[in-house]
């Protein structure tokens, strides 16, 4: 089971944008990409898009494999994360030793580094 459609980023030119002018922030095995997109008094729902190359594995099998442990990463995430971002998930190559705790361990940490996720919570201590 993926994301609920409406945090789904999908189109290429929402890709672009993103990539072009969001803000970076890297760990060792996960880059996210964010850009805010508040509007005024219209709170929109936070849109993520993954994106995994060929360099991480040939095998569309292990890609999958992977993007399917960061969907469901981020949907236990999805309930904390504040509304009005647009954020690219990319994974890095050494992601192949990953588990699926680690993948939840790294997105709270950029979650928290981008503040989309407010990190003074108790909840949200790593």
């Amino acid at each position: 089971m993926g994301l609920h459609r409406d945090n789904r980023l999908k189109h290429w030119k929402d890709f672009g944008k993103v990539y072009r002018q969001g803000t970076r922030y890297g760990s060792p095995h996960l880059t996210l990409v964010a850009l805010s997109e508040v509007e005024r008094n219209q709170p929109m729902a936070t849109k993520i898009g993954i994106s995994i190359s060929q360099k991480v594995s040939k095998k569309a099998v292990i890609r999958n494999r992977i993007k399917r442990q960061i969907r469901s990463a981020l949907r236990e995430l999805l309930p904390h994360i504040s509304p009005g971002w647009k954020a690219i998930v990319v994974v890095r190559p050494k992601a192949l030793e990953c588990k699926y705790e680690h993948f939840l361990r790294e997105l709270k940490q950029l979650l928290i580094k981008a503040d989309i996720i407010n990190g003074h919570k108790r909840e949200y201590v790593l």
